[in-house]
């Protein structure tokens, strides 16, 4: 287990724009940062870094959080492997005590899938530079291919020996359970390896881990599979998998556009040679789980084919896609012969970008001129042709590039503008008409979407008791001190608020403020700090969740209005005026809870018939209107009877 001080000094280090950074392609907005969300599809940036705050959220779907729960949450990571995670991004060593032998079998079934991927990746490494077999035949063919050993290393090449078990035995007898390397591909359920003399590419997740693997043969036997890869699992699912990503997403931000490619060995060779902004899919047609894994970064792509006619007719039926996650595509066809890797070999790396930026077709007017090769005079084929090519932009999202590509497509296609336009129109609405039934189900959902378990009631003073629980989150720690008040003693905000609600904690309504109420009580009592980062990190993942709501704010105060020295001329600022919010918190929440009383108690007047009952109720009734008007005066509220 890693010990507190050292749990305390990786969420002191962790900076929550470096570590959203690492997967989102971040924009400066005012005081805080804003990129497309990592966990929805959406075209309007809305998840949002506050840097001065270190949490991020998105006011899309409500997810983020602090350092530490992005990476739980994005890189499907326990509590402790996101702490790990940070302690190598910021160098922090972690002390940790010998695990026994219990503790090592519950940390492996907790880690059980990543930890088993990784002993295959270094078994695959060890086979491939330490034993005669993998040196004879598997580097020697990553050396043909020109691969330095730098860069096999990087990419976690590998071998798979010919021996049909020497995995399965070996990662057995390291105490690896074998329903494991079923579960993952690694073993067949003969008990023999899955992947025996072959080549290896892991395949790895946007943190770098390793989640699959995919074995090339050596042999010319063509009734033997070329490639062969591993299942999809819990922590593999293919079509939301880019070859190379985590290696090429810093280089994509950076250059502003994404290079496709379809080989492993594509990737390889042009990141050796220094393109390190390329990814593959891998052989497979582009998902809209890879091209949202591309958007993060860039909306910028460029697919690179070979000089395969055939091929690339194919491959554009796909793209429609890409065109309606508002990305910008290109398209470079290659000579005749040639692939990524072998052309980035043969002209290197300056004449390979230079032919790449030249070559580039805007991915619309490609397909035109290619599929117009086709038509010729045909009439029959060009109006297949422009359908298909009226069909394409209509997919794209943006109404002014859209309208420009068919302009464009009215002079190149020589169709009248407004034959094109009506088409467009036509399919835009028929695509409307299908989605309706959705967005009506969308719409039948309560805009106010509840716990697990908790009813809505009319009776419940939802907003006071949220407004009581965002005091003691946001400002518990702050000092409770009224403007001109000489005093000595340090109480927080959470310790004035505590003293005035102890007797009504029971009558909370909501049963997590009322926890979170609980919890602040107990920390006190044990003389234990009360700030943001006990509820961002806490234990309870409901509590986290609304610690990151109340924290978050769609809106900020623009940074202006101190570069121009205004300021409120009533309170103070709403991030020091804690004092004066618990002040009137309280007594809002006390007014609405004497006001519900009043209610109670003049029903049960209105009830009773036994005389001294009534005049006690009546004794009841008249203080607690006493105390409701004597609260609401303070308020400045009116009481309507």
């Amino acid at each position: 287990m890693i010990d507190k001080a050292t749990v305390d000094a990786i969420i002191e280090a962790a900076k929550i724009e470096d570590v959203v950074g690492e997967f989102v392609n971040l924009k400066r907005r005012g005081v805080n940062l804003i990129g497309l969300c990592p966990f929805h599809n959406e075209k309007t940036p809305s998840f949002t870094v506050s840097t001065t705050k270190n949490i991020a959220k998105c006011f899309g779907c409500g997810k983020g959080g602090t350092p530490v729960q992005f990476l739980m949450e994005h890189e499907n990571l326990t509590f402790p492997e996101a702490l790990r995670y940070l302690a190598r991004k910021y160098n922090i060593e972690i002390q940790e005590k010998e695990f026994s032998v219990e503790e090592r079998m519950a940390q492996q079934m907790q880690e059980s899938l990543h930890l088993v991927n990784q002993y295959a990746v270094d078994f695959y490494r060890q086979q491939l530079f330490q034993t005669s077999e993998g040196k004879s035949v598997g580097l020697s063919y990553f050396k043909e291919r020109g691969f330095n050993e730098q860069t096999i290393k990087k990419f976690d090449l590998g071998f798979a020996p010919t021996t049909p078990d020497a995995f399965t035995k070996s990662a057995t007898k390291a105490g690896y359970q074998i329903d494991l390397l079923k579960k993952l591909g690694l073993t067949s359920q003969y008990d023999q390896d899955f992947f025996k003399e072959r080549v290896m590419f892991t395949i790895h997740n946007l943190s770098g881990k390793p989640i699959a693997f995919a074995g090339r043969t050596l042999k010319k036997d063509k009734k033997v599979p070329k490639y062969i890869n591993s299942p999809e699992t819990d922590v593999y699912i293919k079509n939301k998998v880019l070859y190379g990503l985590c290696f090429a997403k810093q280089a994509i931000r950076k250059e502003e556009e994404c290079i496709l490619v379809e080989g492993y060995t594509d990737v390889i060779s042009l990141s050796q040679a220094g393109v390190e902004n390329v990814v593959a899919s891998s052989g497979t047609s582009l998902t809209v789980g890879q091209i949202q894994l591309i958007k993060r970064y860039t909306q910028n792509i460029k697919i690179i084919y070979d000089g395969d006619t055939a091929g690339i007719k194919a491959a554009l039926r796909g793209l429609d896609l890409v065109l309606e996650q508002d990305m910008n595509v290109k398209i470079v066809l290659l000579p005749d012969g040639e692939d990524p890797d072998s052309y980035i070999q043969k002209v290197g790396a300056t004449q390979f970008r230079q032919y790449v930026q030249e070559e580039a077709k805007d991915f619309i007017f490609f397909k035109i001129n290619l599929l117009l090769e086709d038509a010729a005079n045909d009439p029959i084929k060009k109006s297949l042709l422009i359908k298909d090519i009226i069909e394409t932009v209509s997919k794209i999202p943006d109404n002014i590039k859209r309208s420009v590509y068919v302009k464009q497509c009215s002079d190149l296609m020589e169709i009248e503008e407004v034959v094109l336009h009506s088409e467009v129109n036509r399919l835009l609405s028929k695509a409307h008409q299908k989605s309706k039934p959705q967005e009506a189900t969308r719409t039948a959902v309560p805009a106010k979407l509840r716990r697990e378990g908790q009813e809505a009631s009319p009776a419940t003073h939802e907003f006071q008791e949220r407004d009581i629980v965002r005091l003691l989150i946001t400002g518990g720690d702050a000092i409770f001190k009224k403007e001109k008040e000489v005093s000595t003693k340090n109480k927080t905000v959470a310790q004035f608020i505590l003293d005035n609600i102890e007797d009504v904690i029971e009558n909370f309504d909501d049963s997590l403020y009322k926890l979170v109420v609980k919890e602040t009580r107990q920390r006190l009592k044990n003389g234990e700090l009360v700030d943001g980062n006990f509820f961002l990190y806490h234990d309870n993942p409901a509590i986290r969740q609304l610690a990151l709501d109340l924290t978050s704010s769609q809106y900020e105060i623009s940074p202006g209005w101190e570069e121009r020295e205004i300021f409120l001329n009533t309170q103070k600022m709403p991030d020091q005026n804690f004092t004066n919010d618990s002040e009137q918190g309280v007594k809002r929440f006390k007014l609405h809870k004497i006001m519900r009383m009043c209610a109670e108690n003049q029903k049960r007047i209105q009830a009773e018939a036994d005389t001294d009952k009534l005049m006690t109720l009546l004794k009841v009734q008249q203080k607690l209107l006493t105390i409701r008007n004597g609260l609401a005066k303070e308020l400045n509220t009116v009481i309507l009877d």
